[in-house]
């Protein structure tokens, strides 16, 4: 597909490593020649100095026969302006980032008279992946799969863990729960597990299924929490108000520290039901007197990552059950899993990865089976959604068993009707079935060409 994304910062540069390295033509628009030189040295783009609401700007990055404009800017007005002149100029899909709270409740009108197809919000997009964390407290990532009725969730193996020192295949015979393992990380390393892996303290495991299978699972696993309550957010950042609201729809409570008093009053106008402190969210005596760290849930969202970082780690030795950060920098991450801090949301990625579902999805209606994508661990795993038709007739009606995939590449989940099927040697796909498939990453390429 020929896609353009108009703005190179944070997210920009993200989206662009994930759509290059899926063999798309790409061409990235900044006005920064310090960013363009950094994406042209790094990725396999070409790249366009200039305004991106520039008339002149888009027609030389080709727009007229774009399949796909992505804008993403840090203002949402040049996006909305971008998108409108890409559309009027032939483009066939146009995705904007729009961040402010003010438009949240315009994104169908923008849609409808701008000409838009999506609308991506980093903001909103990592409170709901924060909200769906916590109201899974044993783990560290919860990715939905098949419209919601299949999740994938991460947790680390303990020295409660009833799991550890056990085979997955002894453990599993023991438990009704209906789920698969289907990824674990052991000193660093990543392995598709087989029923003979035996996981060991300090590892990552996760597992797929339906939500009741999971719950019932992680319970086996001595992993069941009580359910979160209340939670103390740092920073009241646009994340923060979105977050408050997504708690609020599942009935849990929130505080907001803050130390800008402007920020306060709009946070105390928009957010009535929760409580806004004033104060340095750094302060030790101010988070004892406010209570901060006796919430069931601590989520650090400042725009300082090293912020984030420390405050996390000192919720975590306060003991709060469930620990979050914001972090935006990929340089602190392996400095962050030595941390071993619950669960670290990374705006961007998030962003990244519905932009990719997206493509996916239009490459789907092109002739691919492959709905959506997800990476994780750095890209090291992939998680593929996709409807089984006629066009995988490799897989249709054969026992997973005889299916010619390599090693590497795992069967996940089904979804068939109303009924989620975790699948056996015997199991076989049919069509019309929405199959989840995790795979290492040099694997994808090898079930990409059984599905096309």
């Amino acid at each position: 597909m020929k896609i353009i994304i108009v703005g190179n910062g944070k997210v920009g540069y993200a989206i662009a490593s994930q759509l290059a390295g899926e063999h798309h033509d790409i061409t990235m628009v900044d006005s920064s020649p310090t960013a363009l030189h950094r994406a042209e040295n790094a990725l396999d783009v070409m790249c366009i100095q200039g305004n991106g609401s520039s008339i002149s700007v888009l027609k030389e990055a080709g727009a007229q026969s774009a399949d796909l404009v992505i804008a993403v800017t840090n203002l949402d007005e040049t996006n909305l302006l971008c998108c409108f002149i890409a559309k009027k100029l032939g483009a066939g899909h146009t995705i904007a980032r729009v961040r402010s709270t003010e438009y949240r409740r315009d994104a169908d009108m923008l849609k409808k008279e701008i000409g838009l197809d999506m609308v991506i919000n980093p903001d909103l997009a990592a409170a709901q992946e924060i909200a769906r964390i916590v109201s899974t407290p044993s783990a560290f990532s919860v990715e939905p799969f098949a419209q919601g009725r299949i999740d994938m969730i991460g947790f680390d193996v303990t020295a409660q863990t009833h799991v550890a020192g056990r085979s997955l295949s002894e453990f599993s015979s023991h438990t009704l729960a209906k789920v698969l393992f289907c990824v674990a990380v052991h000193e660093g390393e990543m392995v598709i597990p087989n029923g003979a892996f035996v996981p060991q303290i300090g590892d990552k495991l996760y597992m797929i299924g339906a939500k009741g299978q999971l719950q019932h699972m992680l319970h086996s696993l001595g992993h069941s929490q009580p359910k979160v309550k209340a939670v103390s957010i740092l920073g009241g950042s646009r994340t923060a108000m979105y977050l408050a609201w997504e708690l609020k729809k599942r009935g849990i409570k929130s505080q907001i520290v803050e130390m800008n008093h402007q920020k306060c009053l709009i946070l105390s106008a928009e957010l009535p039901d929760t409580l806004i402190i004033e104060g340095d969210g750094t302060d030790n005596d101010l988070l004892r007197e406010e209570g901060v760290f006796a919430a069931d849930a601590f989520v650090s969202l400042t725009d300082r990552d090293e912020e984030n970082l420390l405050m996390a780690l000192s919720a975590q030795r306060a003991g709060v059950g469930k620990v979050l950060a914001k972090m935006t920098r990929p340089n602190y991450m392996d400095l962050v899993q030595d941390t071993r801090i619950g669960s670290i949301i990374s705006p961007k990625d998030l962003v990244a990865n519905q932009i990719t579902r997206y493509v996916r999805a239009l490459a789907n209606s092109e002739g691919s089976a492959v709905e959506s994508l997800y990476k994780m661990m750095g890209g090291q795993v992939e998680a593929l959604e996709f409807t089984a038709g006629p066009e995988c007739r490799e897989l249709l009606d054969k026992p997973m068993k005889d299916l010619p995939l390599k090693n590497g590449v795992l069967v996940g989940a089904i979804a068939r009707d109303k009924e989620i099927v975790i699948p056996d040697g015997n199991t076989c796909i049919h069509e019309g079935d929405h199959v989840v498939v995790v795979t290492k990453s040099m694997a994808a390429d090898d079930l990409m060409d059984i599905l096309k």
